[in-house]
C-alpha cells in the first residue's frame, strides 16, 4: 500500500520556537513510518519555511542549515508543500494531512489553521476559531463565564491604556485584589510573560513585560490550590473523551517557562489524591470548555483544585507540548492509550474532520 504524504510543522516565531522542536522531535519519532512519509518543515524565528533533512537534524536544530525552502501552498487545486532548492528548480508535492507542531502566535492561534483551510489540507488539532479563542486568555474567560464555571477573577487592560494610565490601572487592581497577582499577556503560551506581582513595584514591571508579548493584558487575582491538567481527546462524530488528571508541582514559586522545561526539580504526578470528587469535576469542566470553544482533535485544559475542592478553570492549550515529561501523552500513557497510539488516533481524528476534503 502506498504510503500517505504527512508534513510535520514546527518552529515558529513565537518565544516557544525551541519548546516546538523539542515537541516535533518526540511526535516526528512516534509516527508509524510504514503508514506515512514525513516532510519536516521548519519555520525559523524570522518566519524562513525551510525543509529539514531529518530527525536528527530536527534535534540538534542543523536544519536551519537546509538550503531547500519549503512552503505550504494555499493553492487548494495543489494540496501540498512548495519546495525550491539552491539551484532554483521548484517542485510541488502533493501531501494528505499536516501535523502542526507549533506553540504559541503564529501556530496555535488559528493563522496557520487558516493556512491548511485555504488550501484544503485535512491538518491535526482545532480550527481557526478555537485555536484563536483559546490562545487568547480574555475571550476564553467570557466563553467559560457563560458555562458558568468558576475561573480567577480578572482585570483586562489594553497596551495603550497602560502606556497612557498605568496608575489608573494600577488603582483598579489594587481596589480589586490584594497582592500578590498575576499578571499574563492575554496571547502568550508557555507561561512566556507571565509573572507574580507581590507589590506596586513588581506590578509595575510585570505590566511593562507584559506589553512586550501581547497588546491585551489580564490582571489576575491568586488561587491557591493543586495545580491540574486535563486532557481532551476527539470530536466531531468522535465522542470527546477526557483524561485522568494530573497535578503539577513547580520548582519555582509557579510554574513558569524555566519551570516546565529545564527544571528538572519541577514534577508531574498523575492521578494524585484529591478532596472528594474534584478530579471527576475537572474532568466534565475540561470536555464543556473543549465544546463550548469548538474544539477538535485535542486540548489540555488546566485548572486550580482548592483545599476544599472549588474547581477552578486557568486556561486551555489546543497544542499542548509533546515533550518527553509533558503532561498531555503521559495522561492519556496512564489511561491506557501508548505514545504512538496517541500520535496515530490524532492523525486519523486529521482526516475524519467535519467539512474537510477526504
Amino acid at each position: 500500500m502506498e504510503k500517505k504524504k504527512i508534513a510535520v510543522i514546527f518552529g515558529g516565531q513565537s518565544s516557544e520556537h525551541l519548546v516546538s522542536c523539542m515537541s516535533a522531535a518526540n511526535v516526528i519519532d512516534l509516527i508509524d513510518q510504514d503508514t506515512y512519509e514525513c516532510y519536516l518543515l521548519g519555520i525559523t524565528e524570522e518566519g524562513h519555511w525551510l525543509l529539514a533533512p531529518d530527525l536528527e537534524s530536527v534535534r540538534s536544530g542543523s536544519w536551519k542549515e537546509s538550503r531547500v525552502e519549503a512552503v505550504i501552498s494555499p493553492d487548494a487545486t495543489k494540496r501540498g508543500i512548495v519546495l525550491t532548492r539552491e539551484d532554483g528548480t521548484v517542485e510541488t508535492v502533493t501531501i494528505d494531512v499536516v501535523f502542526p507542531v507549533l506553540h504559541g502566535p503564529y501556530g496555535e492561534d488559528g493563522t496557520i489553521q487558516g493556512l491548511f483551510e485555504l488550501a484544503r489540507i485535512p491538518y491535526v488539532g482545532c480550527g481557526v476559531l478555537a485555536s484563536a479563542v483559546s490562545m487568547d486568555k480574555m475571550y476564553t474567560k467570557q466563553i467559560v463565564d457563560g458555562l458558568g464555571i468558576r475561573q480567577a477573577d480578572y482585570v483586562a487592560a489594553f497596551d495603550w491604556e497602560l502606556r497612557k494610565n498605568m496608575d489608573g490601572i494600577i488603582a483598579q487592581v489594587e481596589e480589586k485584589f490584594s497582592y500578590p497577582v498575576f499578571v499574563k499577556p492575554s496571547n502568550a503560551g508557555s507561561s512566556r510573560g507571565i509573572t507574580k506581582a507581590h507589590n506596586r513595584e513588581e506590578l509595575v514591571a510585570g505590566l511593562t513585560e507584559a506589553i512586550c508579548h501581547d497588546r491585551k493584558v489580564l490582571i489576575e487575582e491568586t488561587i491557591i490550590g493543586h495545580e491540574i491538567e486535563c486532557a481532551v481527546l476527539g470530536g466531531g462524530e468522535k465522542p470527546v473523551r477526557s483524561s485522568g488528571v494530573g497535578e503539577i508541582f513547580a520548582a519555582a514559586e509557579f510554574y513558569d517557562y524555566d519551570a516546565k522545561y529545564f527544571n528538572s526539580a519541577s514534577r508531574t504526578v498523575v492521578n494524585p489524591e484529591l478532596p472528594g470528587d474534584s478530579a471527576q469535576r475537572v474532568r466534565r469542566a475540561a470536555e464543556r470548555i473543549f465544546n463550548a470553544v469548538d474544539g477538535y482533535g485535542l486540548a489540555r485544559v488546566d485548572f486550580f483544585v482548592t483545599e476544599d475542592g472549588e474547581v477552578v478553570f486557568n486556561e486551555i492549550n489546543t497544542m499542548p507540548g509533546f515533550t518527553a515529561i509533558s503532561m498531555y501523552p503521559t495522561l492519556w500513557e496512564a489511561a491506557g492509550i501508548s505514545k504512538r497510539e496517541l500520535i496515530g488516533e490524532l492523525i486519523r481524528l486529521a482526516f475524519e474532520r467535519p467539512g474537510m476534503v477526504e
